[in-house]
């Protein structure tokens, strides 16, 4: 086996690779992470690097296609496609601070109070414990503590025990006892029984939000968001499943990497509130099937084919040492049952959270994100489908998309000229997917774009003469010159390209054909649906209109739409403080009807009509 250097900049990293290896493997396999939102099948730019020194190859078909003639020449390559054959320095594409993401969290408005009763089913007792004194009593601290307390000794497990003996003589027997039902938590020295507390915590395939709540009232305390560190292996669940798929040193990578992420929020949610992680007895995850597998390492592969079966569906309680969550050793972790392999936990918190199942009438509620999902009904019935629409709409797949981060341009309007803002209204880097909605609206109002999508080119004398200046044509491609250098800050030109259309039409189509496909399977015309609620992080960052404008939602009226937050995260805080949600969360996923649209005979006609854009109102 012959090696060659690879050296990778910023991080300033010399590896000795095996001949012929990926820059992208070569990077991962030393722990450096180069972002591959499409699990590295050339489909994306993020995996860009810049050759720095050292022969650079010829560019694939992939880099041609996905960074365009001005990179290729520039010396940018994708790492996903390129071997290391000779010794190189080449500088990887700068991730976006994590910090500067805008990532919706988990708040409830300010005093809202919680829609339940509270009841988190853990309850601490203070108690004096009566300890031996004389050698001849045949007896033992855990008798002794059950005495006081009632029980048997099944209901303590061995690490409890190992704290008991320091527990019980601290305070001279005075002690507070966690518990969780029967099953003894923690045994304290001294009285300690109002602090008792819980985390609620949204594993999506882009971002993760974890809150900390105080379980006696119900109260946020600190919450902290990211996005999810899987995404370096894979920006949609295909791809995570790919990479993991029959693999279980991969499988083992995308489970530490989660675990690790909870870990870190654990520990800023705890100095940022003063609480002490020692005192945080139960946590309630939610997340779509895929993450719930890879968060318990569990291999997702058969997720990923047809027929798309979970390894299991029913909701589970586990000790968090066995997770290595660093919260309570004994603290309970409860995972949200599954409704099939692509409709998660996360949709059930989302009916929990809307009230969905209690609803005299039919709402839909569309939780709009890189697997997207789709709930229809009423208290009669409930419907759910996965409405995938990748990570287009996060900015990916798209010539200069990026995440909702500080310089992404967010909003845009479009009268005789491209008029943009930007998150923090820095310089622009990038647009993110609410500003590429609202592009894709106004350009649709111009004239710019035609119901199919395509940049109208030979039109664009009919435009106004700034607007017009903006409709190009480079090779053979089409494109909208968005922002030149100098304008709003942008370094270099935004362009917005045919192909991103298109992306966005197949984004967009998978969203609105869920809607419609569920409303057809169920009967349910329009005119029947009361509400339409927008979830999600991405769901309630996009304009409504904007939205009505392209097709991405059904054409109700704009007073029946409403956006409703982080549904999935407020229906996990809701299991989190009652015991009572909780086992309605098992009743409601019982009771949702779930519809594959492949396999219906109707989904392809119906998502080929919901790719095109909306005829002028």
């Amino acid at each position: 086996m012959t090696t060659v250097a690879l050296t990778l900049l910023p991080a300033g990293r010399t590896l000795d690779v095996e001949t012929g290896s990926s820059i992208l493997k070569a990077a991962h396999a030393a722990g450096v992470d180069i972002e591959a939102t499409c699990g590295g099948r050339g489909r994306c730019t993020s995996c860009r690097i810049k050759f720095v020194s050292g022969l650079i190859p010829p560019p694939t078909i992939m880099d041609e296609l996905q960074l365009g003639d001005a990179l290729v020449r520039e010396g940018y390559r994708l790492s996903c496609q390129c071997r290391v054959m000779d010794p190189i320095t080449v500088q990887v594409s700068p991730p976006v601070d994590d910090r500067t993401f805008q990532i919706l969290g988990a708040e409830r408005p300010p005093g809202a109070p919680m829609p339940v009763a509270i009841d988190a089913g853990i309850s601490k007792t203070l108690v004096r414990v009566t300890l031996p004194t004389e050698e001849h009593h045949q007896t033992s601290d855990l008798e002794a503590l059950l005495t006081a307390i009632g029980g048997t000794p099944e209901d303590c497990s061995a690490e409890v025990l190992k704290t008991l003996p320091h527990a019980l003589r601290e305070h001279g027997g005075e002690v507070t006892v966690a518990s969780f039902g029967r099953r003894i938590l923690s045994v304290e020295p001294g009285d300690t029984h109002l602090l008792t507390f819980g985390l609620a915590v949204d594993v999506g395939t882009t971002s993760v939000v974890t809150t900390l709540m105080e379980l006696g009232s119900g109260e946020q305390l600190a919450s902290v968001s990211s996005l999810n560190p899987q995404a370096v292996f894979g920006g949609d669940l295909m791809s995570r499943i790919a990479f993991a798929q029959f693999d279980q040193g991969n499988l083992r990578k995308l489970q530490t990497r989660i675990i690790g992420l909870l870990n870190q929020h654990i520990e800023q949610v705890c100095r940022d509130s003063g609480v002490l992680a020692k005192w945080i007895y139960k946590v309630v995850i939610v997340g779509n099937t895929c993450m719930h597998h890879l968060l318990l390492g569990i291999d997702p592969s058969y997720v990923g084919l047809a027929p798309y079966a979970p390894v299991m569906r029913h909701p589970l309680t586990l000790a968090a040492r066995e997770l290595f969550l660093k919260v309570n050793p004994e603290a309970r972790i409860c995972l949200l049952p599954i409704v099939a392999g692509f409709v998660g936990a996360d949709a059930v918190a989302v009916a929990l959270a809307t009230r969905m199942d209690e609803s005299p009438e039919i709402r839909v509620a569309v939780d709009i994100g890189t697997n997207g999902e789709v709930l229809l009904g009423s208290r009669e019935h409930l419907w759910a489908c996965s409405a995938p629409a990748g990570p287009a709409l996060e900015g990916a797949q798209i010539r200069h998309g990026m995440r909702g981060a500080l310089g992404a341009i967010d909003r845009v309007t479009v009268d005789d000229d491209i008029h943009v803002h930007t998150i923090g209204e820095t310089a622009a880097l990038g647009i993110c997917g609410s500003g590429i909605i609202d592009l894709l609206a106004g350009l649709l109002e111009a004239g710019v774009i035609d119901w199919t999508g395509l940049i109208q080119v030979e039109a664009r004398d009919a435009l106004p003469p700034k607007l017009s200046e903006r409709v190009v044509v480079k090779g053979e491609e089409r494109q909208v010159l968005v922002l030149r250098p100098g304008e709003a800050g942008a370094r270099q030109e935004i362009v917005l390209t045919q192909d991103d259309v298109r992306q966005v039409q197949l984004a967009k189509g998978a969203i609105a054909s869920g809607v419609m496909m569920l409303q057809h399977v169920a009967g349910v015309p329009g005119e029947t649906v009361v509400e339409l609620m927008l979830a999600g992080g991405f769901g309630n960052y996009v304009s409504i209109e904007s939205a009505l404008r392209i097709g991405l939602i059904p054409p109700l009226p704009r007073g029946r739409i409403r956006y409703v937050g982080n549904a999935a995260s407020l229906g996990a805080q809701l299991c989190l403080v009652s015991e009572t949600e909780r086992a309605r969360a098992e009743a409601v996923a019982a009771r949702i009807e779930h519809v594959s649209l492949a396999a219906h005979p109707d989904f392809e006609g119906i998502f080929v009509d919901c790719m095109n854009f909306p005829y002028a109102p």
